[in-house]
This record gives structure tokens, sequence and C-alpha cells, in this order.
């Protein structure tokens, strides 16, 4: 059972940490809120219950990404935190008991969560000298350039305090939006599914012109360092940045009450009214957001390390719809998981027009849940139901009840198919996935892998996307269906062209929507692709169970290419040594083992994989420099909020210095280094007797005061 939970909390953890990344930093989500939210609790019950298997770089201790490539990077002053969320009125009742036990009765305000993106202004002697998103909430990427061109930011204030950290929320107007996609479908330009997608790809534009012509607004509501408050509640504190000029949600309300109950009663019904008008307010909300009036409670509350005590975010429930479930059909991903679709009839759900919608797993279509129990009433989804449609967090449409009063009487349950649709290779049923056992000779599976090698997080090349990968997958010149052909796709290309007799330097430069410099621009970045950091490579190839936290902790301890082959080889080999070894590492589990002596067992995907590491410049990792340090063989835990470097840089410091970076107080914890808001980790500690230094004192320790 303790194996199973580590492999568990694996799992969860490269999840939340693809999805948080992918909503965060790529502007593309891969999974709607209800369900992150789902396995967030799950993997915070899972690591209450096994403490010692908590790893390291948990998402629970994250917020949002690091920041995209591409931008400069701003440290935020102060921490950009998440917030806590509540889904019923029982939430809301529980998170005001909490808070009136410790600060007596208290005002809270209200007003609507606006989906967009957190931006951060600050200005100094009333200039505004740098704009910033929350990038993984400690540093975040400069986008001043393009925040100027936002009509809704003053570019300066009167009257305001000399440093004055202004923060808020950059969105699209519902009818800018429509107007966006409009013209790009007209001009077949790039279709955005909701307001927030558009609104965050428009504000991490290269050019500020594309900006300025996507019309965003700002509304703000809070703030980050300031010389001097703007007021005594939050209130009045909003108050004064409209006074200074910033647009600020005119829905917002204050609300007490002499009791928990009835103040969580009117905060609800503030929320059902709100809901009602939503469609009609002209920008996109996906709850309320309750807070603390007084200043000086939210300052006694304090934070959790990624959220405040004296906040929660109440989140709608998704919006629906009924339409006719046409078919479903299977696709095949990456790793070769057979994932069901629903393909419907065209429906508007919240705004957006949806035809398809995500169906989970075998299970979830039988009408049982994770822990086998009735979903539904027990009531399966075949083809030609009516179903009701819903989109979890207004982003991804899933489908929750089924009507089958009007059920052909002949429908057949659906089963999923014993051969890849793609492929025909034998599917196995691994768990609640079935998955086809073809490999990278599954031409689904190839395509999807190399979609993400050149994703974002991985070889990040840039001008080769999805797009790429499909045309080039079927050209009619050079075509690209292993890794390794991209990076010698410049010399094929104009093998390609000199054969065929074609004019100019290659064939992709005569190709339609090509030219010289489009094809130069793209050869050009694969060729800057070519030099790759060793963890980011290991992510790239796509192995099951390996992701980007997964692959940083592989690189660390291999820190070579070499040295990972080898290691890699040994493992396919049944090295138990080896195997020993790896399994060792704090953070990884069977799953990842497995999935490495699948992926490097000699045979076609081995040789894909040698190929492409062949045509790479793979840039080693820095070994720890741990000679004479005080912390060389430790373990450390960092908690609360630190002042003087980023989380991650604490972690990046403590690793050179030769300690092993841990998410949990243990027995095996020899120091946390707590800061403001530590928590119940202080707490443990003292229990266990660690020792606890303050981020003065760890950075004497660790030479860096």
């Amino acid at each position: 059972m303790t194996q199973d939970a580590e492999t568990r909390i694996d799992e969860l953890s490269d999840r939340l940490a693809a999805a948080q990344a992918a909503y965060h930093r790529d502007d593309a989500p891969v999974m709607d809120d209800a369900t992150f939210d789902a396995l967030k609790r799950e993997l915070a019950e899972l690591e209450a219950a096994h403490p010692g298997m908590a790893r390291a770089d948990s998402p629970l201790k994250s917020v949002g990404a690091a920041p995209a490539r591409g931008f400069g990077k701003i440290a935020h002053a102060r921490p950009m935190l998440s917030l806590a969320n509540a889904f019923d009125a029982g939430d809301v009742s529980g998170f005001l008991r909490s808070v009136t036990t410790e600060t007596g009765p208290v005002v809270m305000t209200a007003e609507p969560k606006i989906d967009g993106l957190s931006l951060s202004l600050r200005y100094e002697d009333g200039v505004l000298v740098h704009a910033a998103t929350r990038g993984d909430g400690t540093i975040g990427e400069d986008v001043t350039a393009n925040a100027l061109t936002i009509d809704d930011i003053p570019k300066v204030l009167v009257g305001a305090p000399a440093i004055t950290e202004v923060r808020g929320e950059v969105y699209m107007s519902t009818q800018d939006f429509l107007d966006l996609n409009t013209a790009a479908a007209e001009t077949g330009g790039r279709v955005f599914a909701n307001p927030r997608n558009a609104a965050a790809g428009a504000l991490r534009q290269q050019d500020p012109e594309v900006t300025k012509r996507r019309r965003l607004s700002f509304f703000a509501y809070a703030w980050g360092e300031l010389s001097e408050r703007l007021a005594g509640t939050q209130m009045e504190s909003v108050s004064r940045l409209q006074a200074l000029g910033f647009k600020v949600n005119p829905l917002m309300r204050r609300f007490s009450a002499s009791d928990p109950e009835t103040l969580a009663a009117e905060l609800v019904a503030y929320h059902a009214g709100i809901a009602r008008q939503r469609a009609d307010l002209g920008y996109d909300i996906d709850g309320i957001v309750y807070k603390c009036d007084d200043l000086a409670d939210q300052e006694a509350l304090g934070y959790r390390s990624t959220t405040p005590r004296w906040a929660i975010a109440h989140k709608f429930a998704a919006e629906t719809a009924w339409t006719k479930l046409d078919a479903i059909e299977i696709q095949v991903g990456r790793t070769g998981v057979l994932a069901p679709v629903a393909r419907l009839c065209p429906i508007t759900v919240g705004g957006v027009v949806v035809s398809n919608a995500t169906l989970h797993n075998l299970d979830y279509i039988r009408g049982r849940g994770a822990g086998g129990g009735e979903i539904r009433g027990g009531r399966d989804i075949r083809a030609g139901d009516t179903v009701e449609v819903y989109r979890a967090g207004d982003v991804i449409p899933k489908i929750g009840e089924v009507d089958i009063s009007g059920r052909c009487p002949v429908s057949e349950p659906f089963d999923f198919p014993a051969q890849c649709p793609e492929c025909a290779s034998p599917v196995l049923q691994e768990g609640a996935h079935h998955v086809c056992t073809g490999g990278l000779a599954c031409p689904a599976q190839a395509r999807e892998r190399l979609r993400h090698l050149v994703s974002r997080a991985a070889l990040d090349i840039e001008g080769f996307g999805p797009k790429q990968v499909a045309f080039f997958w079927d050209a009619a010149g050079p075509r690209v269906r292993e890794a390794a052909e991209i990076f010698t796709l410049a010399e094929t290309d104009a093998e390609v062209g000199a054969n065929l007799g074609l004019p100019g330097p290659a064939w992709l430069a005569n190709q339609p929507g090509w030219g010289r410099t489009s094809a130069a621009k793209l050869f050009d970045a694969i060729e800057a692709a070519r030099r790759v950091e060793l963890d980011r490579l290991i992510f790239a190839l796509g192995i099951r169970h390996v992701g980007e936290s997964t692959a940083a902790l592989l690189g660390r301890t291999y820190l070579t290419w070499d040295n990972f082959l080898a290691a890699a080889d040994a493992i396919a080999a049944g090295d138990a040594q080896e195997i020993k070894r790896l399994r060792g590492v704090d953070g990884i589990g069977d799953a990842v083992t497995l999935a490495l002596r699948e992926a490097f067992t000699p045979g076609p995907g081995r040789d894909a994989i040698l190929r492409l590491a062949s045509l790479l410049d793979i840039v080693d990792i820095e070994a720890p420099s741990a000679a004479g340090s005080a912390v060389s063989g430790k373990t450390v835990v960092f908690t609360g909020t630190l002042a003087r470097m980023t989380r991650s840089n604490a972690k990046k410091q403590a690793e050179a210095a030769g300690a092993k970076v841990s998410g949990s107080v243990s027995a095996r914890t020899d120091i946390l280094v707590a800061g403001p808001g530590a928590g119940s980790k202080a707490d443990k500690a003292a229990q266990l007797g660690v020792r606890v230094l303050d981020e003065d004192a760890w950075l004497a320790l660790v030479g860096a005061a």
C-alpha cells in the first residue's frame, strides 16, 4: 500500500505540475478547474497520510508556473499568491468559522473573480516603472511595454505613495473577444477558445502593437509593496485605487453580521445574485472572492505557503446545456493511452460552441467513479443519447448527466477496441486506462511525441508547433516522422529541392504559405534548439510518468547524458544495483523505473532516442559544490515566506551546497528554514526537535549572507 501511495503521489505531482505550467505559462489548459482541484485534494490527502513521501517540488507548494522564455524576469517584492477555493455554502461557512475563531466578528468584502491574467504594476514616485505577470508567484515575466498599451492602466499616478505596487487582472471583454475571433476566422488566424486565453496571449506578445490591437482591459483589486498604506480596510483601499485612476469592479460589496452562519448566508446570496447576472456582465468571471475587510484582521490571520488565510474564492457551478451525443471516438496519446472523446451535436455552452467533450475512461462512461461507486445513478453513456454538457472551470467541456428516456432500444454499451484504431496493435488495460502497445510504430503516438518534443517546456523550437508537425508528417517533400529528422530537416529540404529542380535555395521556401525568410527562420530555430539542457531533453523524450519535475530529478541524479544513458540501459537490462540506486532517489517510484526500462529496452524506441541524442549538443548539469559546506548531506525543508530569495533559488542554493531539499518535515529532516507564515511545519519541527533557522541564519550558514 505504501508503494502504491508513493506511485500515486508521483503521478499526481507530475500531472498537476504539467497542468499548472500549461495554464499559467503556456496559456493552453490541459484540464478543467474541477479536475485540477480534485487531483489537488487527492494529493493533499496522500501527502498528509504519508508526509515522508511528499516531493520537494510538490505542486501543492507552488503558485502558477515558471516564467516563459522570451521575456525578462521580475522578482515580486511580495509574493503573488493564489486563493483557496470554496465550492458550496458549507465551504463558505467553514471558512468564516475558521476566520472568526481567530478574529471575532468580521466585515467581509465580496467581488467578482475576473477570469483573466494576474498583473502587478509598480509605480515609483508616481511613474509606472514595470509590469509583471504572476509567473511562479515569486518571479514573473516583464510585460511592461505591453501593459503600457492598455488604456485602463494609468502611466502616472498623482497623490500615490512613493512606492505603489498595484495588482489586478488583465482581461478581454466579451465583445472584443468575439470581434477578435471573427476577424481571425476570416483571415485564417488563430481562433481562441475563451477570452482568458486571448487576453493572456495578447499580453505575452513580443510586439506591443499586437497587444494594443487586441484591446485589453484591466481591473485593479489589490496591492503588493507600498511605502505607506492606502487605507485601513480593503474596501477603502480599493476606493483609493479608483481615485488614483484605476478601474475597479463596481459590483464589489461589503457585508457584516454578528455570527458566521448569517454572514455566510449573505455572501452566498450575493454569489447567487451575481451568477444570475453573469451572462450580461460583458466580461468573464468564474466565481466570487471574499476577503476580510479590516487590514488588521488580514495581518493577524496571515498566510499559508501559497494562499492567504483571510480570503477565499467561491467558484461558480459549471454552466450546462443538453445536446445529442453523435458518437464516441478514440484518440491515441503520445504514451499510447486511448482517450474516449464525445462527438456532439454542436451546442453553445457559456458563450463557446462545443462539439467535443472528454469522457475520461471506461469507468466514467459506464457510470462508475474513481472509487468504484456509481455516478449518474449508474447510467452509462452511449452514442445517440441526450447528454448534459458542462464546461468545468469554463474551459474543457465534459459530460455530466445522461437522459436515457429516448435511448434507442438496440443501442450497445460502449467498449474499448481490442486493437488500436491507428495501428491495429493490441490494446491492454492498465488500471483505469487502455493503452496501445504499438509504441513508435503507432503513427498517432509518434505524431503526439513529436508535438510534445517541440513544445515550450521541451525543446521549445520557435515556429515549430502542432501545425508544423502535421505539415511535415504528410509533406510531399521532406517528411518528419521521428525526432531526429527535425534536426536533419534543412539538409533533406535542400536535397529534395535540388532533386526536383525547384527554383530557390530549398523545397520548403517554394511551398504555399512559406518563403525564403520563413523557411530560414524555421531552420535557424531548429539549429538554436540543438543545444539543450539534460533535464529538458529527458522531459522532451516523452517517457511515460516522466514529467518536468521528474526529468529535473533524473538530471540532477545523473548530471550527464552519458551517465543517464548508461543507467537507463542498465535498468533496462534488469541491473538490480542500478534499479536500487534509482529507487533511492527521493521522488522516483516504481512507475518511473518501469517507464525507463520500457523506453530503453533495445529496439526501435531506444534507437530513435539515440539518433536524436547524436544530433544534439546536450548540456551537462553542474554537480553540487559541497566541499566544506556546513549543510552537505543534510535534509533541508523551506517553509513560509522568504524575503531575500525565491523558493526556487533557495532550493538551488541548498542543492549546490550538497543538501537534499524535501517538501515535508519528518524525523529525517535536519534543518527547517522558516519564514513568516511557517504554520504547521514549524510546529512539527518543534515536536521532532528539528533545528529551525530563519532566512538570515540560513544564509549565514551557507555563506551567502
